[in-house]
């Protein structure tokens, strides 16, 4: 075989690689800070397990929030998804667009150039939320979308492990905490694997984790109620070392009050925050406010 035939079978390139990476970002003069939580995944093994992990299959519409370069973006597009990327950083949304049409012509991408916590819409209702969420803000974006997207019905997002092993944490977990019951109220959040430090650049110096959820089949209850669970759940954590008599107290007025709605809901007033589980808070915040 001629080496010109040899480079004619060639499998095309459709992912980014350490070099491209590194030299998109010169190009585009984007500097990885920490204060952006910006790490860019150079890896495409990790890449192809991402997408893996979040069962993305053809047909799928999913939403990637901080697409960067387009790493994980390519990863999905590759398996026939279709991707609605939501990016801040006005270089960052311009060039993606480019790089997926340079690496992967034809493929089936939405930028939405716009905060995450601010948007409102999204073409396509993607079902699916696959993301590497910025260190500094994963929860609230997470919980944000679920709130406002019910057409997200499953997904995988890499966060800072300690973050991640927070959103799974069971009741009676040291580090279970209000992240781990406001994630319950929208579903089942569990690990799904460990993410070297080293698929990234800049390399970071916390530890990385996939987290994977599907979403409850029906809400557990209305907005309304699920503002006063999560105003419970906030008070709890916030003094979690107290007795919910205790913390409650300031939601519900003081503490005979606070005793007084938790044992008609079911619940032991010396117990604390850690050992509820979402059902226990919603019980509490019926209680407090009958339909």
């Amino acid at each position: 075989m001629t080496e010109e035939a040899a480079d004619a079978v060639k499998p095309v390139k459709t992912l980014l690689g350490p070099a491209e990476i590194r030299d998109l970002a010169e190009m585009l003069g984007v500097n990885p800070t920490k204060k952006l939580g910006q790490n860019f995944v150079i890896d495409g093994n990790t890449v192809r397990r991402i997408v893996k992990v979040a069962q993305v299959m053809p047909g799928d519409t999913v939403v990637e929030v901080g697409p960067g370069l387009g790493s994980l973006t390519l990863g999905m597009l590759e398996v026939g998804a279709s991707v609605v990327a939501v990016e801040i950083d006005d270089r960052l949304a311009e060039q993606l667009p480019l790089t997926v049409e340079l690496m992967q012509p034809g493929a089936s991408l939405s930028v939405i150039r716009a905060d995450a916590l601010k948007i409102t819409e999204l073409p396509g209702n993607p079902t699916r939320l696959v993301a590497n969420l910025p260190y500094n803000v994963s929860v609230p974006v997470l919980l944000y979308l679920l709130e406002h997207f019910a057409s997200i019905r499953a997904g995988v997002v890499m966060v800072q492990a300690e973050v991640g092993e927070r959103l799974a944490a069971p009741p009676g977990n040291k580090i279970y905490g209000s992240p781990s019951v406001k994630a319950a109220w929208y579903g089942n959040f569990r690990t799904a694997g460990k993410v070297s430090r080293q698929v990234f650049w800049p390399v970071p110096n916390v530890d990385s984790i996939l987290i994977a959820f599907d979403r409850r089949p029906q809400p557990l209850e209305s907005d309304e109620l699920r503002l006063k669970t999560f105003a419970l759940i906030d008070a709890a954590f916030q003094q979690r070392r107290k007795m919910l008599r205790q913390s409650l107290s300031v939601v519900l007025g003081d503490s005979a009050s606070a005793s007084a709605v938790m044992t008609a809901a079911g619940i032991d007033p010396t117990t604390r925050g850690e050992q509820l589980n979402v059902h226990d808070f919603l019980a509490i915040a019926r209680v407090w406010a009958p339909a």
